[in-house]
């Protein structure tokens, strides 16, 4: 029997949250190197070694925030790919997924672009694996589309076309601003651009 959560509890969480968001805010504004855990707990309103209640340091704050946006990837992903009943629909709920994602956590992304090399090997090695789980679920999705010949469609390729669509849709927080993240045509265009991209014929 598991213990009932207390409000002390729902508070540590809350406040666990608000400095993950705060350090993924920091950590894009800044890069990781140029924000220090006083600038983190004072956006949130507590004293740096505060924070020490929540995370072990700077680098496990860092694998925290990265290690959450790759399982929310994969988890949501995955939710999306069950729930669309033909390999079709399978692959349009994934982009939209994947483009909703990276239009909502900008600051994420680019943390992610960035700042991978600054993890731990622990925390990077997961995130690789989260990274890999999300890629290959993405090449299960498309690979039907492109088995018309009869033949199974070359496992490199299938790759190479989710990696160019990923790189596609999450160069969108580096090139655009927040404005247009948020105007429903900038979704549009980016939805159509990676179905070319992942469908495109050679």
């Amino acid at each position: 029997m598991t213990s009932p959560v207390t409000a002390r509890d729902r508070a540590k969480a809350e406040r666990s949250d608000a400095i993950l968001h705060a350090a993924a805010r920091l950590f894009a504004a800044r890069g990781y190197t140029g924000v220090s855990l006083e600038d983190i707990g004072a956006a949130v309103g507590v004293s740096g070694p505060a924070v020490y209640r929540h995370f072990a340091g700077k680098q496990a704050l860092l694998g925290a925030v990265l290690v959450k946006v790759s399982q929310d990837l994969i988890r949501g992903g995955r939710l999306v790919a069950e729930d669309a009943p033909t390999p079709e629909q399978r692959m349009r709920a994934l982009i939209g997924f994947h483009v909703d994602f990276a239009l909502g956590n900008a600051e994420v992304i680019q943390v992610q672009d960035r700042d991978v090399a600054h993890l731990s090997e622990a925390d990077r090695a997961e995130v690789r694996r989260l990274q890999r789980a999300y890629i290959e679920l993405w090449m299960e999705a498309l690979a039907p589309l492109h088995d018309d010949s009869g033949r199974d469609t070359d496992q490199d390729q299938l790759r190479l076309r989710v990696q160019a669509c990923f790189g596609l849709i999450n160069s969108t927080p580096h090139s655009t601003r927040a404005a247009a993240r948020r105007h429903a045509a900038t979704a549009t265009v980016l939805i159509a651009m990676a179905d070319a991209a992942l469908r495109a014929t050679i």
